[in-house]
């Protein structure tokens, strides 16, 4: 694996131990996927934030690379395990938010961007198409690759952030175009909204695994959508991005290709609501896993005008898009109708059984298979209408 002779200097300690250890990290991730050399990055997003998954030896590395350590490159955190202000509302023991708040200090102090939200595209990390980066968080990665354009392998938190601290990647996968090309044609029928692009995305990547489907049958897709479509793809089948003809920005490269074909149909879609229908009320109903935008939130809150939430209903976004929120009076009308607006945290990665909670709603599908999965919660997937009629009937 080439180096240069200032990547050369890094590995021997020349520029300090954090920056050396990084570049340990990096070059052995470059040995197991034979690449070439390391190639400069834009931005960096780091997951692995929530002390839940750090924990104490965790916490200690991170403490380590900070003693001399800064990120050269644009930096942003994915989301913690509770909400950094006010997270005695969720419940959240005392302890647990001092070990959080000390993880957040850490990545503070290298310089990292505390935005701790898993779209990261929605807070000012916006990468331009073809840009190298070293995204983590399979949500974020699958939208950068899709829907931006960008070019990112699925990191993991530890070697997204020496790639930050390096301001450097190394060349294998996805940030080499004939990786990027489409293995299987998936023909499917319009979905109807981001529940219906959520569902379709189970169906896919349980169909593609971790292949590349380039999407045929499509006319019109907003941004929420896609997002809610690559969250699918990428949690059910680990699908690292997609190209829809007409709609994402490579696909047109790849509109002639020969490859297998396969067909969703509309039953297909609505057969994946029917696997998550638990009977039991839910102790809780969340809607934002990815993260909620600000068009979201005015869709939810136009909805509860006039309503009362009876149950607990968590709307899960980063801080960035709350203010913009605060400013338009979304906030306080949601508020005022018994929601509870979470910031920089999810129930995927907060210590959500600690508050007795073992029955949820969302309309997510990566929120419903990690809840169920990960969690082992009882999950009923339902569009967000269907959702906020739970939270108020």
């Amino acid at each position: 694996m080439y180096l240069s002779k200032d990547e050369e200097r890094m590995l021997v300690g020349e520029f300090g131990y954090a920056m050396q250890k990084a570049m340990e990290i990096l070059i052995a991730l470059g040995k197991i996927y034979d690449a070439e050399k390391l190639i400069p990055i834009t931005s960096a997003h780091i997951s692995g934030v929530s002390y839940a998954n750090v924990g104490e030896d965790g916490l200690e590395f991170l403490e380590e690379l900070a003693s001399d350590g800064k990120v050269l490159v644009k930096t942003t955190l994915n989301p913690a395990g509770m909400d950094l202000d006010r997270w005695s509302l969720m419940g959240i023991d005392r302890e647990f938010a001092e070990n959080q708040l000390r993880v957040i200090d850490v990545y503070r102090k290298m310089g990292v961007e505390v935005t701790c939200t898993c779209t990261p595209y929605l807070v000012n990390n916006m990468p331009k198409l073809g840009d190298h980066v070293a995204w983590s968080e399979s949500s974020a990665v699958v939208y950068a690759n899709s829907v931006i354009g960008a070019r990112t392998n699925r990191e993991s938190g530890m070697s997204a952030l020496a790639a930050a601290i390096t301001g450097r990647t190394p060349l294998y996968g996805l940030h080499i175009k004939d990786n990027r090309q489409p293995t299987v044609e998936v023909r499917v029928p319009q979905p109807d909204g981001e529940f219906g692009f959520a569902c379709l995305g189970m169906v896919i990547g349980r169909l593609v695994g971790d292949g590349i489907p380039f999407i045929k049958g499509m006319f019109h897709a907003e941004p929420d959508e896609l997002k809610a479509l690559g969250a699918a793809l990428a949690s059910v089948g680990g699908v690292p991005m997609f190209h829809i003809e007409g709609i994402t920005p490579e696909a047109k490269e790849y509109a002639d290709r020969s490859m297998e074909k396969l067909v969703v149909t509309e039953a297909d879609i609505m057969s994946i609501k029917k696997e998550y229908t638990s009977e039991a009320d839910p102790d809780l109903i969340f809607l934002g896993c990815p993260h909620l935008s600000l068009i979201e939130l005015k869709k939810i809150a136009s909805v509860l005008i006039g309503k009362k939430v009876r149950k607990k209903l968590w709307l899960c976004c980063s801080k960035h898009v709350k203010l913009e929120a605060d400013k338009l009076g979304i906030t306080r009308a949601l508020e005022a109708a018994g929601a509870t607006i979470v910031c920089d945290t999810c129930p995927i990665v907060a210590p959500v059984r600690d508050l007795g909670i073992s029955v949820v709603a969302t309309n997510s599908a990566k929120g419903a298979w990690y809840s169920r999965n990960l969690n082992n919660f009882s999950v009923k997937l339902l569009s967000t209408e269907e959702c906020l009629r739970e939270a108020t009937e």
